[in-house]
């Protein structure tokens, strides 16, 4: 990042909701490090206070406990506010199915407020995290941003409405957007407990208990594994371009690359057996494939570098090894 963009982020005030989330926090973190003004916004719903504990005492950041499907919560975040990083959101496929009016109230109505209160507050540019669900029925490999089929779940559905709600806001009321289409982002931070937990820090703290991870399918299914640091480094050059022709786009928000499942815990038992040997030896177990996944997800990100100057550092294995330290150093308690 060059000096004008520093400066540019130093003398900003930046919204982001979800912060207690994973993806919200980091972005929180590496924000306030710029010298950013920084307003965090949560209702606790999914995310969690712990993850809020390196900047809460920091001059720079500000949080508001608050629920984007309330408008006042969302007027009064917006308030003076440069940059949205608009991350609040119901996820999880199977979430979505269980609970399909939940997900829309949060990520169609939520998300229609967000659009609301950042144009009554002027705000310069509204980046917002989409979904590489958005894809669902399409079987074409690599992922590209103008081509995308049928979504398979409510979940893809709400990330849909949002991409068509972000254009619309933009030929009726002018406000600037940028979509970041993530693709199954993780790291550090990333809560590893409940019913609807990702992959990997699901995967990491079963194999830490010494207990088998239990892959849906056959193991096949392959993903674009995106670390934490692509991601945050994306809404970065999201927040500083001045490249006209990169705004009101969709992006997506990857390593372009993929791996499956098999490959995955097989990373996972050799990176954490460098830590408790008798990891490698777990036996993988295999169970029924979960409704409204797609078989396998790859991301073009020729956009993004060419528009954004987008530069992903970390591919599968660099992520793997630093979310494991961490998830070593961190989840021990659980064991």
């Amino acid at each position: 990042m060059n000096k004008s963009e520093l400066e540019l982020l130093g003398s900003s005030k930046i919204l982001v909701t979800g912060a207690a989330g994973f993806i919200g926090a980091n972005l929180c973190e590496t924000l306030i490090a710029t010298g950013a003004q920084v307003v965090g916004m949560d209702n606790f719903a999914t995310g969690h206070q712990k993850n809020l504990q390196e900047v809460l005492s920091k001059d720079n950041f500000e949080f508001i406990e608050g629920d984007i499907r309330n408008l006042d919560d969302c007027h009064k975040a917006c308030m003076e506010v440069d940059f949205v990083l608009h991350q609040a959101a119901l996820g999880s496929v199977p979430r979505s199915i269980n609970d399909p009016i939940t997900s829309n109230d949060v990520n169609v109505g939520g998300f229609l407020n967000m659009l609301v209160a950042a144009r009554d507050a002027g705000v310069k540019r509204f980046i917002y995290a989409a979904s590489s669900s958005t894809y669902g029925d399409s079987k074409a490999l690599p992922k590209v941003e103008e081509n995308i089929g049928k979504p398979l779940s409510p979940y893809a559905i709400t990330k849909y409405v949002n991409e068509l709600y972000a254009d619309n806001f933009k030929k009726t009321y002018d406000l600037d957007t940028i979509g970041l289409r993530y693709f199954n982002v993780f790291g550090r931070k990333q809560d590893p407990n409940g019913a609807y937990a990702a992959v990997i820090p699901k995967f990491v703290m079963q194999l830490m208990q010494h207990l088998s991870p239990v892959i849906n399918g056959d193991g096949t299914y392959s993903r674009d594994f995106t670390y934490i640091d692509n991601v945050v480094h994306m809404n970065l050059r999201a927040i500083v371009t001045a490249n006209q022709e990169a705004l009101n786009q969709v992006y997506n928000t990857a390593y372009g690359d993929r791996t499956d499942l098999n490959e995955l815990v097989s990373l996972l038992k050799e990176y954490l057996s460098e830590f408790d040997p008798q990891i490698r030896d777990i036996v993988v177990k295999h169970g029924p494939e979960r409704k409204g996944d797609i078989p396998h997800s790859l991301a073009a990100v020729d956009k993004a570098k060419k528009l954004l100057g987008y530069n992903p550092q970390f591919d599968i294995k660099a992520g793997l090894k630093e979310a494991v330290q961490w998830y070593w150093n961190n989840l021990q308690q659980n064991n």
